[in-house]
Parts: C-alpha cells; sequence; structure tokens
C-alpha cells in the first residue's frame, strides 16, 4: 500500500500542441504498491501524459521522477531498463510469429537478457495458460492482454503504466485482471497508474483515482468520494451521457 515517499510521480506538467494548451500543472503520484486511478472525458489528456511519462512527448513544464530520479528528458530506453512499464490501449502483438518467438524477441529486447524461466515466470504470473507453438495473433483479446503484461513482468518493473487495460474485456475477464494487476501491487510492490473508463475496474482495484478535464486535475483521492465530487458529474459523467 500507500508509503510516504513516492516511487513515481510528475509535477506542473504542461504542454501544447497547435497552439492548444492539452496539460496545464499536472501533479500525480503513485508509492510502492498503489494503484491510482486516472479518468477523465475523451480529449482531458489522459494518453498525452502517457506519453510523457514514458518519454515519447517532452513537456514544455514539469518534472517526472521515477525512484527519486528526475527523467524528464531521459530516453525512452533508459526509462524501461530504469523499470518503467507501459501497455497500449490496443493489445497488438506480432501477428504472425509465435508466442515463443514473441516472449524470445521480449527477452532479448535490452540487456540484461532473460532467459526462458523469466518468460515462463512472466506468463505464470499474467495467468497465461496457452501453448507457446501458437500464433499470438490468433489469441483471443484477453490472452493478447496477457501475453503483453507476461512479456513486461518477466522484466520486474517498479512501476506499470496500463492504458484501457480492461478496453475489448467481459465482466469476468476483467475481474481476473483485477487479480493480476493486486497482485502484482502486493505482491511485488509495483506501482500501477492506470487509465480507464471502466468504472468498475476503478471501484474494484484503485486505491486513489486522479480526475482530468482539458488538460487539469479536478479532483483526486478515494474513488468512492471522487466519484460522487459534482464537478466529476459535470466533467465525466455528463459526457458519457451525452456520448
Amino acid at each position: 500500500m500507500t508509503t510516504a515517499s513516492p516511487l513515481f510521480s510528475c509535477k506542473g506538467i504542461g504542454i501544447s500542441f497547435g497552439g492548444r494548451k492539452v496539460l496545464s500543472d499536472v501533479a500525480l503520484s503513485v508509492a510502492a504498491g498503489e494503484i491510482l486511478g486516472v479518468v477523465g472525458p475523451n480529449g482531458a489528456g489522459k494518453t498525452s501524459l502517457f506519453e510523457i511519462f514514458t518519454g515519447r512527448y517532452k513537456p514544455e513544464a514539469g518534472s517526472v521522477n521515477l525512484q527519486g530520479v528526475d527523467i524528464t528528458r531521459m530516453n525512452i530506453h533508459d526509462r524501461a531498463r530504469m523499470g518503467l512499464a507501459r501497455t497500449y490501449q490496443s493489445p497488438i502483438v506480432p501477428g504472425s510469429m509465435t508466442v515463443d518467438e514473441v516472449f524470445r524477441a521480449a527477452r532479448y529486447s535490452h540487456k540484461p537478457y532473460l532467459t526462458r524461466f523469466d518468460a515462463e515466470w512472466g506468463a505464470r504470473h499474467a495467468h497465461l495458460h496457452v501453448s507457446w507453438d501458437r500464433i499470438a495473433g490468433s489469441l483471443d483479446t484477453f490472452d493478447r492482454r496477457k501475453l503483453m503484461l507476461a512479456c513486461l513482468f518477466m522484466r520486474k518493473p517498479s512501476v506499470l503504466l496500463l492504458d484501457e487495460p480492461a478496453s475489448g474485456l467481459i465482466n469476468s475477464e476483467i475481474d481476473a485482471l483485477d487479480l493480476i494487476i493486486r497482485h502484482q501491487a502486493d505482491e511485488f510492490g509495483i506501482g500501477v497508474v492506470l487509465i480507464e473508463h471502466r468504472l468498475e475496474l476503478l471501484q474494484a482495484i484503485a486505491d486513489r483515482v486522479v480526475v482530468l478535464d482539458l488538460g487539469e486535475v479536478i479532483a483526486t483521492g478515494d474513488p468512492s468520494q471522487v466519484f460522487k465530487d459534482p464537478r466529476v458529474h459535470a466533467a465525466y459523467f455528463e459526457d458519457v451521457d451525452g456520448a
């Protein structure tokens, strides 16, 4: 659960595209073993924030800190080596490669190179129970997500950024995903930052949530309280109802 010193944090984050302010003075933090949900209507800046966290975008203002190190100007690969891992909204895997080949590519993606045992460990913790001779592109949505998670887990990351991991999943699969994510946080002290529109997932799993609207943080705290905030209803729920 939470500790006094954050494992991962950002402060004062700002960025614009084409003269339009996308993020303004955004700050958040996650502690070892904590799961932080990030929610907000479409266009709130959630994915842009993740792109800044991973190094694809450079912020115009603010800083990003991982394990006490300022990584704001660090490149993508060095951030990954430090233990920052990320999934994307779509569970895209190499369509013509076998599961074994996907694991092999992940094992040799950067040093230190990993063994097949490490891949088996990752698969076990992602609850991936498929033949490694299977073509990765033939897996269903949930197993593709598990394969992506297994490739990250075997590197034993310190911070996991999950971009809408419940997209395309049915309720029973979301429940299973809850257990996978919570186990990583509780057992290994991974800090998890989770973008999600499925509020039932956040209610079940998030220790805290941060709500973005028009690129700014409008609420933060316990999910059960934050989701009752009139500002959150105006920005998020009414947007969903009108979609």
